[in-house]
């Protein structure tokens, strides 16, 4: 079972931005090619969005598998839910599903 803090330090991000990814490493630096390549699709988009470093936090970064039930990273949020890991996002990116969820999340310039 998630443990409660944990489960509101997730939500706690979730709040402070209408897109967040949690990822390994930063954006600028990130620590993986799947985490690399979701943050190129979200800069192609124009998207601002907050970024979690799942390496920071060992405690959060097992609890968010539990929470999202999504084994992998990176996992990215708009609005508060789950819209998938790299793959789904890349497939969303080239359909143009990503842009307009961003758009309609009032996330892109």
């Amino acid at each position: 079972m998630l443990n409660e803090a944990v489960r509101n330090r997730i939500e706690s991000h979730l709040a402070a931005s209408p897109v967040v990814l949690f990822m390994k490493g930063s954006p600028d630096f990130p620590q993986c090619g799947f985490s690399a390549q979701v943050v190129a699709a979200l800069r192609a988009c124009d998207a601002g969005f907050r970024h979690v470093n799942i390496f920071e936090d060992p405690e959060l970064r097992e609890g968010l598998k539990e929470y999202s039930q999504w084994p992998t990273y990176p996992q990215l949020y708009v609005k508060g839910e789950l819209l998938g890991g790299c793959d789904i996002l890349l497939q969303m990116f080239r359909s143009g599903e990503l842009k307009t969820a961003l758009q309609e999340a009032g996330a892109t310039a």
